[in-house]
């Protein structure tokens, strides 16, 4: 049943990134990237970085929670599914979270939105980052 499940998010991903094309941009639920950063850096949402880790390594934003795309069928327990805990995901250009926003919202999330721009942008913009180890060491969040 695991596998099943494993690759029932498969292919719910691959049809979510075959059928974007078609789809029309305000059928998944989005936010800017100002938008994203204000509501992280307030506390009002979860931010889930899915880049694979070796994007993670070039910096992540401050405490933002590391669960790589490709991991994520594996892990979605970690994800709220609670209408209160807003979650926001990011990857490096809003392809991937994009894809994953709509495979979680086939799957019951209501909670969940992608962040148009995603880390590229951030970069670009000289936004703060840190490594990822520096979230996991004594008194960081």
């Amino acid at each position: 049943m695991t596998k099943f499940r494993f690759f029932a998010f498969v292919f719910l991903i691959a049809a979510a990134l075959a059928l974007q094309a078609c789809s029309p941009e305000a059928a998944l639920p989005n936010v800017s990237l100002e938008q994203a950063r204000a509501e992280h850096e307030a506390g009002k949402v979860l931010m889930i970085d899915i880049r694979e880790q070796q994007e993670h390594a070039t910096g992540v934003a401050q405490g933002v929670v590391l669960l790589p795309m490709s991991q994520v069928a594996q892990r979605v327990a970690e994800i709220p599914k609670r209408a209160d805990q807003p979650v926001l995901l990011i990857c490096n250009t809003q392809n991937r979270s994009r894809a994953v926003t709509e495979a979680l919202k086939e799957q019951g999330f209501t909670n969940i939105r992608y962040v148009n721009g995603g880390m590229s942008e951030w970069t670009k913009r000289g936004w703060p980052m840190v490594k990822p180890q520096d979230l996991l060491a004594p008194g960081k969040s």
